[in-house]
């Protein structure tokens, strides 16, 4: 799985930071930053308040 598909499902049930989804994967901050960066524009996540990240 990648790590697109990892982020999605760790946050499809709640909304987490980038540091904490960072943590949980065991990744680097700035790859998650990339990743969620992309799914955004992707239109596929959403933040329901600042810094944090859902699936839609």
């Amino acid at each position: 799985m990648d790590l697109e598909n990892k982020i999605l499902e760790l946050i499809k049930d709640k909304a987490m930071k980038s540091g904490e989804i960072a943590e949980a994967l065991e990744v680097d901050k700035k790859e998650v930053d990339k990743v969620i960066k992309k799914l955004k524009k992707e239109e596929k996540i959403e933040s329901p308040k600042r810094c944090f990240y859902q699936a839609k």
